[in-house]
């Protein structure tokens, strides 16, 4: 019996023993290796656009309220202090007319002294702020020319567009159009002139009109096709262009002697008027801006110079979709001397959405627009907004 039980216990742990060691042999075995945590994504890199945007941000944080204010005013050059105000108020820019070609004698200054005093102004300007000047000139063509009239700087005054398009007696002139607005701005762009106040997208078709002989002079697409090819070779070459007259002149009066009434329906400058300006906002490509007459738009506005009027500009920003720098006509016209009655027109120009305001009389609007801002009648995110876009303008041209 005992051999029976010690036989049966052998066989049991035969049987048990192999099957502990193996569950004994498990319990020892390493836990399985854990795939390493991956590693976080690095954020992407910005883009170009982005860090543009920023170095404006950057920029625009770094400027004074004075500094800010000043950047707005894009004003006639003074015959005196010219380089001495670009510090004394920050200026944005300077304008040049017929007398800035000239010597204080009246004699045609040379390329060499043009040029050397352009070269003030900005020097001036960036001991100031450290921002370029814009340099402007109304280059139209035709009756409205400044720096092709000085025969040191160029052979002839620049034709018209009507006139071109009879010199060439050409049917398609897109080719015309485009090579001459490129020869012509890269010249003034060597020159140190930056911004060519031009083209004229007013539709006009009459020649009594006013505005006719600086027109195209042919129907609103045909004008479109012309603005098209202009801003482009404009933008092309590196200088800015403005399309004026907004929201269109019509057969509407010289606002430089008084007010313009323009009495025609809101449908009409839809389907004319404002198609040059569409087509020159497309092609523009941020190198464009647009300037507001001081023809009241009755459809819009029966009270106050599209220039002055709120409604007029949010009419350019939301109907046309227009984001880039707006601007003023001449706030020394006889049109809009009266609708301040303080004679601080420039705070109305900036409350109805300009970003620059072209004036003669700076040394009086600038003090107005800082007391404005100082006593709460302009924020500081109006004056933030239009000296953004102008900063960007700048950038846009290639002077930041």
């Amino acid at each position: 019996m005992k051999r029976i039980l010690t036989a049966a216990l052998a066989a049991f742990l035969l049987l048990v023993l192999p099957a502990c060691g193996a569950s004994s042999q498990t319990a020892q075995e390493p836990p399985a290796a854990q795939e390493p945590e991956e590693a976080p994504t690095p954020p992407p890199e910005p883009t170009e656009e982005e860090l543009e945007a920023q170095e404006i941000e950057d920029l625009l944080s770094s400027l004074t309220t004075e500094e800010k204010v000043g950047q707005l005013f894009f004003v006639r050059c003074p015959a005196e202090s010219a380089a001495e105000d670009v510090g004394t108020y920050h200026l944005g820019g300077y304008i040049l007319f017929g007398r800035d070609y000239q010597d204080a004698a009246g004699a045609w200054l040379t390329r060499e002294q043009f040029t050397a005093t352009v070269q003030s102004y900005q020097d001036a300007a960036l001991a100031d702020t450290g921002i370029p000047l814009l340099i402007g000139s109304d280059e139209e063509g035709g009756t409205v020319t400044r720096a092709s009239r000085n025969p040191n700087l160029f052979d002839a005054p620049f034709l018209s567009p009507q006139a071109l398009a009879r010199e060439q007696g050409e049917t398609d002139t897109h080719n015309v159009f485009a090579a001459d607005a490129w020869e012509k701005n890269s010249a003034l762009l060597a020159l140190g002139i930056n911004v060519n106040l031009a083209p004229v997208a007013d539709v006009s078709t009459d020649p009594a009109d006013f505005i006719y002989d600086r027109s195209l002079g042919q129907d609103a697409q045909a004008t479109a096709d012309y603005v098209t090819d202009v801003v482009t070779a404009m933008g092309d070459c590196g200088i800015g262009s403005v399309l004026k007259h907004f929201p269109g002149y019509g057969n509407n009066a010289d606002t430089h002697t008084g007010i313009a009434v323009d009495q025609r329906s809101l449908e009409s400058f839809e389907k004319s008027d404002f198609l040059p300006f569409s087509a020159g906002i497309a092609a523009g490509g941020g190198k464009t801006a647009v300037l507001v007459s001081h023809n009241i738009m009755t459809a819009v506005d029966d009270s106050l110079p599209a220039s002055l009027s709120p409604a007029v500009h949010d009419l350019l920003r939301d109907d046309l979709g227009f984001d880039g720098v707006v601007m003023t006509d001449d706030l020394a016209m006889e049109a809009v001397a009266a609708y301040a009655a303080d004679g601080a027109v420039a705070v109305m120009a900036l409350q109805a959405g300009n970003d620059l305001v072209i004036t003669t009389d700076y040394r009086t609007q600038i003090p107005k627009v800082l007391e404005a801002v100082e006593n709460g009648t302009l924020s500081m995110d109006t004056i933030d907004t239009a000296c953004r876009r102008l900063l960007t303008w700048k950038q846009n041209l290639g002077l930041l």
